[in-house]
């Protein structure tokens, strides 16, 4: 694949911090890709995710549906989202894109930042939303708006349904692995790393599925117990970012170092938060069968290479965590209304199939699914292409 069509580094003239934006592809004009806070996010970072959404975009790709790709995009600013200036420099920055979210970069939440407060922010930066941009492309405008506002109005046991949708695709990867493999659910351990919007969501449904979570880590470290987590109980106890009281432990619920998630003994491993969370120099560390990439880019090449080596099969990012944008578009273009059973339903659907073909391809191709992702994107994209054009 070529470089990317745009890339951009923005310095924030009050507190000299920078924001990036990097445009991969437009397809139809318009791109699609969320918005990252976080310290030390780089233009290499941000350039690799735009990467990501382009894939993640055509491997949703359904002739037969309503909704079609868009290209990838993706945006990011190096500041800690705890930091008190950190809404108003996320106001500026808004401010700043605003040409560019007007014209062809629909965003949303990422790492960091949650969709109320890059609403809240968008409105403050004069936008009329943070998908404005994919507006001419629906078909009535008004009642698509509507039906999305109505989604993110849905709410299942005290979650959203924007928030559930990406972990309902997570599990539903994981599970797929499992069924392939003859692997029972019942007795199959599950560490998560990271329990804010993608690992609450993945942990909720994992346990819900009949599997035992075994260990969760969040900024204050790793929260383990080896006869299993009360998932619920840790998810109505933590904070916006993640974080759980520790008062609502159990008996039995040890406190442990943050790294300690990754060594776990658990059949599969979430890392649900940061990227570049597996190197390396810790990658001896895993003992599970699967990696499921909740987060984006979480496992580095070289890590990846030695697991292979070793046995353990990494389920990539640009398919487990596919399922929240493409929930969005679903929605808005009308291939599911704003209603959680069918949300649930069209996702596990829809993510069962993808990662089947990706196995499959894998399998036949003796390679590992990352690279299989990768051969599908490049089947995919000459047939995006010349149904709907791209600039490049």
């Amino acid at each position: 694949m070529a470089a990317p069509l745009m890339s951009l580094v923005w310095t924030d003239h009050v507190t000299g911090r920078q924001g990036f934006l990097v445009v991969d592809r437009l397809v139809r004009g318009v791109a699609s890709g969320g918005l990252r806070m976080r310290p030390g996010c780089t233009l290499e970072e941000v350039t690799g995710l735009a990467r990501g959404m382009t894939m993640k975009e055509a491997l949703h790709y359904n002739p037969a549906g309503r909704y079609v790709p868009l290209g990838g995009a993706k945006g990011g600013i190096d500041c800690d989202p705890q930091d008190p200036g950190s809404y108003a420099l996320l106001v500026r920055y808004l401010r700043a894109m605003r040409p560019y979210i007007e014209s062809f970069w629909t965003t949303g939440e990422d790492l960091g930042l949650t969709q109320d407060l890059v609403d809240r922010a968008a409105a403050e930066a004069g936008l009329v939303s943070s998908v404005q941009a994919v507006y001419p492309l629906l078909d009535d405008e008004t009642a698509a708006r509507r039906r999305l506002a109505d989604a993110f109005e849905v709410e299942v046991d005290g979650i959203g349904l924007d928030e559930l949708a990406g972990g309902c695709g997570v599990a539903e990867s994981a599970l797929t692995a499992l069924d392939r493999a003859g692997v029972p659910y019942a007795g199959t351990r599950v560490a998560v790393q990271g329990l804010g919007t993608m690992g609450g969501a993945t942990a909720r449904f994992l346990a819900r599925a009949g599997l035992t979570v075994v260990a969760v880590a969040d900024v204050k470290g790793t929260i383990a117990n080896p006869a299993g987590l009360d998932v619920e109980a840790l998810l109505r106890a933590r904070d916006a970012y993640g974080t759980v009281d520790r008062a609502v432990l159990r008996p039995g619920d040890l406190e442990l170092p943050g790294d300690a998630w990754l060594a776990a003994d658990a059949e599969v491993l979430v890392p649900a938060a940061v990227s570049y969370a597996i190197d390396a120099a810790n990658e001896h560390l895993v003992t599970a069968r699967w990696i499921v990439e909740a987060a984006n880019m979480p496992v580095l090449p070289e890590a990846e290479e030695r697991l292979a080596a070793r046995g353990v099969t990494v389920l990539p990012d640009v398919v487990v965590n596919s399922g929240t944008n493409a929930w969005w578009w679903w929605t808005l273009f009308g291939d599911i209304g704003p209603d959680a059973d069918e949300a649930f339903a069209h996702t596990r659907r829809s993510m069962r199939a993808l990662v089947e073909l990706m196995l499959d391809r894998a399998d036949g191709d003796g390679t590992t699914p990352r690279a299989a992702a990768h051969a599908l994107v490049t089947d995919r994209l000459p047939v995006i292409a010349e149904r709907f054009g791209w600039y490049r």
